[in-house]
């Protein structure tokens, strides 16, 4: 049950992606080619492949990650404080840092990795950008053999789900429906690619992200009837 879960041992986490290059144009014939295969489905006869490439940056084999924002708790008696940091710049970097954070300090057994649809974007798109940048798996994301209980993962949207897999919950609804306050009260993930590549606002994305990985714990912690946190228990770091 979660709520016997030890919070200490949670460490929530969401990711902010973009694709690869600025423009279409920018990749190589092939990377091109690639992308108008991989995306037809999805934008049918709607949008060309270039018009689509905004878009790019759901799928990890055209895009990057620029923010990584984790979060984690630190309860002494009554006093709960909930620590939130990020990494971002270069993603080779991103990627290293966040793997010695998991090794160093969220690597045991009792360990879980925590996200709103980490099961199915989060965790797969930050091991598959390692792979690709041939960063060896830290543990925690290294799902070869296991068994389905075996997997060191929470994700608050199959949590919400109940064994209903037809809907798909995004986190702004879940927050409002909660009494949670909105993480997306500033710009939302379709925003993310003008933000970056045209405003060049990282600090705004990162804030963004930041939200994201507090409204994950805050889900959390209703779901498991605790009490929400207070600004005044909230520290960035």
């Amino acid at each position: 049950m979660i709520s016997k879960l030890n919070l200490e041992n949670i460490l929530f986490l969401d990711i902010e992606t973009v694709p690869e290059t600025k423009k279409f144009s920018d990749l190589d014939a092939t990377k091109q080619e690639l992308w108008e295969a991989k995306s037809k489905y999805q934008r049918k006869e709607d949008f060309s492949a270039e018009e689509f490439y905004d878009r790019a940056g759901i799928w990890a084999e055209f895009g990057k990650i620029i923010c990584i924002s984790v979060g984690y708790f630190n309860i002494e008696g009554d006093i709960r404080t909930y620590r939130v940091t990020s990494f971002h710049g270069d993603e080779i970097k991103i990627l290293k840092d966040f793997k010695n954070l998991v090794i160093s300090h969220f690597s045991q057994n009792k360990h879980l990795l925590c996200a709103h649809n980490g099961k199915e974007f989060d965790f797969p798109y930050i091991a598959r950008r390692m792979i690709i940048h041939n960063i060896a798996l830290p543990y925690k994301l290294n799902l070869f053999g296991k068994k389905p209980w075996e997997v060191p993962h929470l994700d608050t949207l199959e949590l919400w789900k109940f064994g209903d897999y037809k809907t798909y919950t995004s986190l702004k609804l879940l927050t409002n429906v909660l009494g949670i306050p909105s993480p997306k009260d500033d710009i939302d993930g379709s925003e993310v690619y003008r933000v970056y590549y045209e405003d060049n606002d990282m600090d705004r994305i990162i804030n963004y992200c930041e939200k994201d990985t507090i409204a994950v714990a805050q889900v959390l912690l209703r779901l498991r009837g605790d009490n929400l946190l207070h600004d005044s228990e909230i520290k960035h770091v």
